[in-house]
């Protein structure tokens, strides 16, 4: 089985420069890509110079997460495509859980234990021990609910099936990729990798997390987690992942609940002196009906969608309202990762 791991670069040579030896030096096997974004630093001549055995793909301009690595994968061939932030350092053995995970034609999606590079004994923001969502489609994972990361004491040491991937380190079957027509450009960055696992688990495909492989993620290196832009992109996309994939009849009280309680988060914001952050949740909703029928169209490509597709419960009221901090707390559990609606 052929892997290549496929690393987007924008401006990153510093991150290059951390992070590549060791990722060179613990894949073995495997293809390494760097896809550089539209830089203006010399990352490209960096790479070239220093790593003779890295392919290089080059962008015209910054085309985002989600079309930068449309536009790249294209290009490449492979039986299992790795999506890596240049912000990750990998550890010895790191591939081999998956070269097994990936035998099973089930599996589309996976992820590792992703955990923070410089606390390192704490699980990561993005991604953690797996990645679900809420009954109205809040993100969270195992690890780390809200603004809460636990400490990794081999609480979830195990392989089992998950909601979503991280980005962080995603790892997808090629032909299931493409089969999707890749991420949803229309994202530009944030949340996409979200609709990707929920329109391959649409699909029959399962998403999985293994304990087995272990990565350190510094997380916020290209775009620090307080930015407005950020917060806008955060709120928007998550919106269009439910008019897109969510069970019809689900959609008119899903939205109008997320309406009143992200008035409530823009309130939080402001609360906090965050005006700009305030700002940009009201201004993601304005993009999300300016693009709502263009979004909602896009529907039309699931042949099915996931029934419980939550963790049945607002992980949101039991974090603020009940203070439940933990993701074992939360108490509330589907009887399945993921049933099929015809």
């Amino acid at each position: 089985m052929k892997f290549a791991i496929v690393i987007l670069n924008w401006n990153g040579k510093k991150l290059l420069q951390k992070f590549l030896p060791s990722i060179s030096a613990h894949s073995a096997g495997a293809d390494i890509y760097v896809v550089d974004n539209g830089s203006d630093d010399d990352s490209v001549s960096f790479v070239a110079e220093n790593f003779k055995a890295v392919r290089l793909i080059q962008h015209d301009k910054n085309y985002g997460y989600t079309q930068g690595y449309n536009l790249a994968l294209r290009q490449i061939q492979a039986d299992v495509y790795c999506l890596l932030n240049s912000d990750v350092e990998v550890t010895a053995n790191w591939l081999e859980p998956f070269y097994a995970l990936f035998q099973k034609p089930e599996i589309a999606v996976a992820q590792p234990k992703i955990l923070d590079y410089k606390q390192r004994d704490k699980f990561e923001y993005t991604g953690a021990a797996g990645g679900f969502i809420d009954s109205l489609g809040y993100p969270y994972c195992r690890g780390r609910v809200f603004f809460t990361l636990e400490s990794d004491r081999g609480q979830y040491d195990d392989t089992l099936p998950i909601f979503w991937a991280s980005g962080a380190c995603l790892f997808i079957r090629c032909s299931v990729f493409h089969e999707l027509r890749g991420f949803d450009a229309d994202y530009f960055a944030h949340q996409e990798e979200i609709d990707l696992c929920w329109r391959a688990q649409n699909r029959g495909y399962q998403v999985y997390y293994t304990q087995q492989s272990k990565v350190y993620h510094i997380g916020g290196a290209t775009l620090d987690a307080r930015h407005p832009r950020k917060t806008f992109l955060n709120f928007r996309n998550s919106l269009f992942n439910l008019i897109k994939n969510l069970p019809f009849q689900r959609i008119p009280f899903v939205l109008f609940s997320r309406l009143v309680l992200d008035v409530f988060a823009a309130f939080y914001f402001l609360c906090r002196g965050s005006g700009k952050q305030a700002q940009a949740v009201f201004i993601a909703h304005l993009s999300f009906y300016r693009y709502f029928f263009k979004i909602y169209k896009k529907r039309r490509a699931n042949p099915r969608f996931v029934k419980n597709y939550y963790h049945g419960c607002s992980v949101a009221f039991n974090y603020f309202v009940s203070q439940k901090r933990y993701y074992k707390k939360q108490a509330c559990k589907p009887d399945s990762v993921s049933t099929l609606l015809g």
